[in-house]
C-alpha cells in the first residue's frame, strides 16, 4: 500500500505528455549483472525493482500489495529449494517426514536409509547434513549402525512455512532468475503478492514475473493436492488477461503426461518442479545475438 500511494504521488507530479494510458510511463528493470550472485543478494528486494510489476497490475486497474523481503536471497531458502527441486523423487521422503513431524508438534522425525541404495543413502544423508548446516533442522543425528538419521526439528516459523511448501516458490523464482541472468533478459519478480479486484476481493499469488518489462509470468505452486484450485487459478487468469501459457501451475511430482493433460483440459500450463527451466526456454526464446 505504501508503495502505491508513492507511485500515485510520482503520476501527480509527472507532466502530462509523459503519462501513458495508466498514468505514468512503465519503468523497465535493468538486466542483471553479469556478477551478480543471485543467491546471496537484496538486489531484487526493493521498491525501484517491483515497480514494473506494480505498473502492469495498475494498467489493469488491480491494486497490489508486495512483500519486499520475499525475495531477499541472503538468507539459504533458495539455496536448499533448488536442492530440493533438483532431486524431489529422491528428497521427498525427507520433506514428508519434517512436515508430518511440524503438524503433530513432535520434536524430532527418523529418516529410514537401511533399504536404499548406497547412492542414495549417501545423497539423503549429504542432504540432511545441510539442512542441519543452514539451521533448516535443530539436529541431525547420523546413526549408522541402526540405518538411519534422526532429524530434531526447528520450530521457527520461517522454516515450518517453508517445508509447508514455500520451497517450491522459493524454486520457481530462483530458476526464472538463472534463466534471466544466463539470457540477459531484463526482469523485476515478486513472492507472496497479494492483489485486491473490485469489491475488496483479494487474491494471493506464489510468484509474478515480469520478463524485459512486458513479458507477464504468474506461477501458482502447489506442493499437496491442487485439484480444487483448479477453478480459482482459471478465474484469475482471465481477470488478469493472461494467456493458459502464461499461468503456470507448478505441481511438485506432477507426471509429466498428467500435466499435459491438465494443460490441454484448463487452459492454463501444468508443470512440475523440474518443467519450468525448459518452458522458459520455449516460451522466451533467447534474444542474445
Amino acid at each position: 500500500m505504501y508503495i502505491d500511494a508513492k507511485r500515485e504521488l510520482v503520476q501527480l507530479a509527472t507532466p502530462p505528455e509523459l503519462r501513458d494510458e495508466a498514468g505514468v510511463r512503465s519503468t523497465t528493470a535493468p538486466a542483471l549483472p553479469g556478477e551478480l550472485d543471485i543467491f546471496n543478494t537484496d538486489h531484487f528486494a526493493s521498491e525501484g525493482q517491483h515497480g514494473p510489476i506494480v505498473d502492469w497490475f495498475r494498467r489493469r486497474q488491480i491494486r497490489v500489495d508486495l512483500s519486499l523481503r520475499s525475495v531477499d536471497t541472503t538468507g539459504f531458502f533458495d539455496e536448499v529449494a533448488i536442492s530440493i527441486g533438483d532431486d524431489y523423487d529422491l528428497l521427498k521422503e525427507v520433506l514428508d517426514r519434517i512436515r508430518w513431524a511440524q503438524q503433530k508438534e513432535y520434536s524430532s522425525t527418523t529418516i529410514p536409509l537401511a533399504k536404499r541404495p548406497p547412492h542414495d543413502a549417501q545423497a539423503i544423508s549429504n542432504f540432511c547434513q545441510r539442512l542441519y548446516d543452514f539451521s533448516f533442522v535443530g539436529k541431525c543425528f547420523h546413526n549408522r549402525s541402526e540405518g538411519n538419521i534422526r532429524l530434531v526439528i526447528q520450530p521457527a516459523p520461517a522454516i515450518r512455512r517453508f517445508f509447508a511448501g514455500e520451497w517450491l516458490e522459493w524454486a520457481a523464482l530462483v530458476n526464472c532468475l538463472k534463466f534471466a541472468k544466463e539470457d540477459g533478459r531484463r526482469i523485476s519478480c515478486a513472492r507472496n503478492l497479494t492483489i485486491m479486484l473490485a469489491d475488496d476481493l483479494r487474491h494471493e499469488i506464489d510468484v509474478f514475473v515480469l520478463f524485459d518489462g512486458d513479458q507477464p509470468v504468474c506461477i501458482e505452486c502447489k506442493s499437496g493436492e491442487f485439484r480444487q484450485d483448479i477453478d480459482r487459478c482459471v478465474a484469475l487468469r482471465k481477470r488478469l488477461g493472461l494467456s493458459g501459457r502464461r499461468f503456470l501451475v507448478c505441481v511438485a511430482g506432477l507426471d509429466d503426461d498428467k500435466a499435459v493433460g491438465l494443460s490441454a483440459t484448463h487452459d492454463l500450463t501444468f508443470l512440475n518442479e523440474r518443467g519450468l527451466p525448459a518452458w522458459l526456454r520455449q516460451e522466451l526464446p533467447s534474444r542474445q545475438g
